[in-house]
């Protein structure tokens, strides 16, 4: 049975119910806040394993509690957005949001996506403790990431996504290859996830995020991290 620690934030209390039931079931821990503030309060209290924050929340929306929350710590956030609002999930999974749910929701969907965004933050498989790549290096052991010697700080989902592409250098992957290997197989399609993991990475790891020198684009054929001997 799970024992992770989950922060619901969600001003609407059915699906507070909704989301303590179907998780409590599985053995996950959960704990509710129906405000912006009072989720931020708990969260600095708890420090839970996933945050699951709805975008629509009374005082402080779900996006500045996602800054604010990416401000203090790398623990995965998962947004509840409207049917049909793209252009939030998109501002989420910018600000830092792992993965994202449209309302309505079944259960099944809920407990794949906290599943599927809980298995990322577990350390990816490696046959050495580190790996350096240029002036990029990626230590396994400790999560961390460092460019020319300065840690940059990454979520578990651009964790595993730079591991992979990076465990693969000078190779090119497929845009569904990289949604199975960091998201899982359920992700195949969901091409604007992987789109804006891409972006917010190379906002952090490039110089200049425009003219990428690590995580290079092949129109047509997908991504690849460029090889050592041309870093």
């Amino acid at each position: 049975m799970a024992d992770e620690h989950i922060l619901a934030i969600d001003d609407e209390p059915r699906y507070l119910r909704v989301i303590a039931f179907n998780l409590e079931q599985e053995g996950f821990r959960v704990t509710s806040a129906t405000s912006g503030e009072q989720g931020l309060a708990l969260f600095e209290r708890i420090d839970p394993d996933l945050v699951i924050l709805d975008v629509m929340l009374p005082g402080l929306d779900g996006f500045e509690v996602c800054r604010r929350i990416r401000e203090l710590s790398s623990r995965p956030i998962i947004m509840l957005t409207a049917k049909g609002a793209e252009e939030d999930k998109i501002k989420g999974l910018r600000i830092g949001a792992d993965d994202y749910v449209t309302k309505p929701f079944s259960a099944a969907e809920l407990l794949a996506r906290v599943d599927a965004v809980l298995r990322r933050t577990q350390p990816a498989e490696t046959r050495q403790p580190t790996l350096a790549l240029g002036d990029l290096c990626i230590d396994h052991l400790g999560k961390r990431v460092t460019v020319r010697d300065t840690e940059v700080r990454l979520s578990p989902t651009e964790y595993r996504l730079l591991t992979c592409l990076a465990g693969n250098a000078g190779v090119v992957l497929s845009r569904d290859e990289l949604l199975e290997k960091v998201w899982g197989p359920t992700y195949r399609g969901e091409d604007e996830i992987l789109r804006v993991a891409l972006w917010r990475l190379r906002q952090k790891l490039e110089d200049d995020p425009a003219s990428p020198r690590y995580i290079l684009t092949r129109p047509g054929m997908g991504y690849l991290f460029a090889a050592p001997e041309t870093l």
